[in-house]
């Protein structure tokens, strides 16, 4: 699957499958095999981090 490249709907899809399907950042990224620096830098760009005990960017 591809990730959006907008970044509003990039974070809704991440975070929505954070919350549904993977329990952790890494496992997202692993079974996607997305670049997780990458996933984290369009994000960081657009304002939003990676909370890990929340299991959701911000």
């Amino acid at each position: 699957m591809a990730l959006p490249g907008d970044p509003v709907m990039l974070l809704s899809v991440v975070n929505l499958k954070l919350r549904d399907y993977y329990p952790t950042l890494d496992a997202l990224c692993e079974d996607l095999d997305v670049d997780q620096a990458d996933l984290c830098a369009k994000l960081a760009a657009a304002g939003y981090q990676y909370d890990p005990q929340q299991n959701q960017f911000k």
